[in-house]
């Protein structure tokens, strides 16, 4: 007779098999940039590339201890986390309210839906202008700015989410005398969340391109403002600081919300 495995040692083995991927992915994962940076610095060093226009990384990571030491850089963090902040909130809100309006009642859909394909495919930053006279060159039009560009694809996503919930989910709520509260709550929000998030995810990367464009064209400080300050100045360690902490904050921003897509959403 064959020899029967035991289910317990195979469940194991499938266990330290999923492990072992997942060590490896994560390893991947690290060393792909520390590649890049060696790559890049050996380059730079041994003038294959112009350290001019590339400084080694180990020069950029000098000026940025620079720039903390002498507080410079933290003031810069802090204003343009504060803008994407409150320009991501203010653009996720209205964005997943009007969605689910517009992915649950038909006609709100149907007035909507030709404003937002109009303004859509109008950049944000093109509106800067218009913005700057209505709100004025303060901290408001960065927000809004931040808030316009996140608000179309958090949109879209939901309406989309809310539409693809099967309508079976629908019609037993109606038989039940579900509310309008719990069609939003309950079976609306739930139903589009995974395609939502998407959204959200795509409204995080937005925010980071804009704020930069913002900082860049009408503002005192920010990480935008230190860009294309050092760009002007042909600072270009400054410049690369900059630059690596957008890509950091992109980065870690994609990593929370891809931890917050697993918890409330764990099927996907």
């Amino acid at each position: 007779m064959k020899d029967i495995k035991n289910p317990i040692e195979t469940e194991k083995q499938e266990w330290r098999k999923q492990q072992n991927q997942l060590r490896l992915k994560t390893w991947l994962t690290i060393f792909s940039p520390i590649c890049i940076l060696l790559v890049w610095e050996f380059l730079s060093q041994t003038g294959l590339i112009d350290a001019r226009f590339f400084p080694p990384p180990t020069a950029i990571a000098s000026t940025f201890f620079d720039l903390i030491i002498s507080g410079e850089l933290f003031h810069h963090i802090n204003i343009s986390l504060f803008r994407i902040f409150v320009g991501f909130l203010l653009g996720v809100i209205p964005g997943i309210i009007i969605g689910l309006c517009m992915g649950l009642y038909a006609p709100i859909r149907h007035f909507i839906s030709p404003i937002i394909m109009a303004l859509m495919p109008i950049p944000t930053i093109a509106l800067l202008p218009i913005i700057i006279i209505i709100f004025g060159i303060g901290e408001v039009s960065k927000v809004v700015t931040i808030a316009g560009s996140v608000f179309f694809p958090v949109v879209i996503n939901t309406v989309a989410g809310v539409i693809s919930i099967d309508s079976i989910y629908l019609d037993v709520a109606k038989n039940y005398g579900a509310s309008r509260k719990d069609f939003f709550l309950k079976i609306a929000l739930p139903g589009s969340l995974p395609v939502m998030l998407e959204g959200i995810q795509m409204g995080q990367a937005i925010a980071l391109l804009t704020i930069v464009a913002a900082e860049m064209m009408g503002a005192s400080s920010g990480i935008g403002y230190l860009i294309w300050t050092s760009y002007r100045a042909f600072l270009l360690k400054e410049m690369f600081v900059g630059l690596i902490l957008i890509s950091f904050f992109g980065y870690i921003f994609s990593l929370f919300l891809r931890g917050l897509q697993r918890k409330l959403v764990p099927w996907r």
